[in-house]
């Protein structure tokens, strides 16, 4: 997944202060936003973070009722301003009303509503089985918040990327520090103005800030940090961290492999992968990044998706309403720039003043070409040959692991096989996009594409330190007699049968 223009594009390693992240800095337009001083460490945000600090010492934000007002709270923001995140996100991407209002705010009110359903019972104590030593005592997992913990939110989704990991953070108790996306400017403006109006200001803050001040806000100590964007940067944010031994939640991106096997519905496989291909003009981390298919597969596919092109955005998809633009003229240049990979055979046309990429299908591709070694993050689709599934398999395999693996097939077996022997954040069979929109799902990445997990509970427990915690009486002190020096074999013997545990329903092969 792509981050915002306060960081190096994907694939560079410049330190966050470099020249090229200042250049990128002045594309996006991002604002210093209000700095709170601090004299005596230099950094412009450490009387920000101190303040946070303290208020989550005071105790403030552990009580339930406190976590479910501040809950509430964003959800009368949701529904309240709901118009200008709509208009907002329009003037910043052109989104279509209906892809911000089903990305940005109904999955956001669901994934609050889940929260809310089931908050006493996460916070509640888990208590967890005892053997016979400590048959009398209590022992259980007790959920505490981190403290202050800090949001790093993207652009594409600017408002559900930044809110889904907010709603945890509240849920679990802490304080927090969000940084909206600078590229986005107008929604980063909303939120600057309008979020602080809802939450409470002595325990959640917003900063606006490009790439020197975001360098400067990552020198203080957090808890916990969640980020969304691109694996170069989080390798950056995950050295930051480490200064601090601070724990990190990293979504990233990656090439994401859809496997078309030739035994499938067409026409319903065209419509699917179209979708989740040109939804938010492509600029989604878990679109399906390139097809692999057999070339009797790529015959039938081609006009399908042509058709299912025409179908969802008519003739001339610059026109439709319901097709979106590139988020800035830098990443236009990047996208458009990936056309000379293969040959286009659907779509192609491009206009820089609009940031206008047509829903565009290439083929002829060979592995090394440049659109098949980065994330696109744009409204292409490369469809690569394979012969058959198992090299389908031995190609996504030899490549890092992406956030989600897509498969589609008649065949159930097929399906099962693609996700028994592949690796990845996510799966999805005969669909796109859709696994994402289930609370009850876990959604992360594993290897090169995260690491942690989001989503309802999932983001509780991000945001949650699991203490495991052992009370004991003061009496029964003849019970402890046999674990204390001088040590004698019989001691050893009671303790191994009182502390054993035993391996159930084991049978010893002959």
């Amino acid at each position: 997944m792509e981050t915002g223009s306060i960081f190096p594009q994907p694939g560079t390693q410049q330190p966050l202060g470099s020249e090229a992240g200042k250049a990128a800095e002045d594309d996006g337009g991002g604002g210093k936003g209000s700095v709170d001083s601090d004299a005596t460490s230099g950094n412009p945000y450490a009387g920000l973070v101190s303040r946070l600090r303290a208020a989550w010492l005071s105790g403030k934000t552990q009580p339930m009722e406190y976590r479910v007002a501040q809950l509430e709270a964003l959800g009368r923001f949701l529904d309240e301003k709901k118009q200008d995140i709509l208009e907002a996100t329009a003037l910043d991407m052109r989104k279509p009303p209906f892809e911000a209002e089903y990305s940005e705010i109904i999955l956001c009110k669901n994934d609050l509503h889940e929260t809310l359903n089931n908050l006493s019972y996460w916070m509640k104590d888990e208590h967890v089985d005892k053997n016979l030593v400590t048959r009398l005592d209590s022992a259980f997992i007790r959920k505490d918040p981190y403290g202050v913990v800090l949001i790093i939110a993207p652009w594409n989704y600017p408002i559900n990327l930044l809110l889904v990991p907010l709603i945890g953070a509240i849920a679990a108790g802490n304080c927090v520090v969000v940084k909206p996306s600078e590229t986005t400017k107008n929604t980063e403006r909303l939120i600057a103005e309008m979020l602080t109006c809802y939450l409470d200001n002595d325990c959640f803050a917003v900063v606006t800030a490009g790439v020197q001040e975001t360098t400067r806000l990552l020198e203080n100590k957090f808890d916990y940090i969640f980020y969304t964007g691109s694996p170069s940067v989080g390798r950056i944010i995950m050295t930051a961290a480490a200064k601090h031994l601070t724990p990190v939640t990293m979504e990233l991106g990656g090439k994401n492999p859809c496997y078309v096997s030739d035994s499938c519905d067409v026409q319903n496989v065209a419509r699917r992968v179209a979708w989740g291909r040109f939804f938010n003009t492509g600029q989604t981390c878990v679109a399906p990044d390139y097809v692999l298919c057999s070339a009797a597969m790529q015959e039938k596919l081609l006009p399908a998706l042509r058709e299912a092109i025409t179908e969802f955005y008519g003739p001339n998809p610059r026109d439709s309403p319901d097709f979106g633009r590139i988020v800035g003229d830098k990443h236009f240049q990047r996208v458009q720039a990936l056309l000379r990979s293969g040959r286009v055979v659907i779509g192609g046309q491009t206009d820089e003043k609009e940031r206008y990429i047509a829903p565009t299908v290439l083929v002829d591709l060979q592995p090394s070409d440049p659109i098949m070694q980065e994330e696109i993050f744009g409204p292409i689709l490369p469809i690569v040959i394979v012969a058959n599934m198992d090299e389908a398999i031995d190609f996504i395999r030899s490549r890092e692991q992406p956030l989600v693996v897509y498969a589609f097939s008649s065949n159930d077996k097929v399906v099962n096989q693609v996700l028994e022997k592949t690796s990845s954040g996510g799966f999805c069979g005969n669909d796109t996009l859709m696994h994402v929109t289930l609370t009850s799902l876990p959604f992360g990445g594993i290897g090169n594409s995260g690491l942690g997990m989001c989503h309802g509970r999932f983001t509780f427990d991000t945001f949650t330190h699991h203490r495991g915690c052992l009370l004991r009486g003061m009496g029964r002190e003849a019970l402890n007699a046999f674990r204390y020096p001088p040590y004698n074999q019989q001691k050893l013997g009671i303790i191994w049968a009182a502390s054993e545990v035993k391996r159930k329903g084991a049978c010893t092969l002959l």
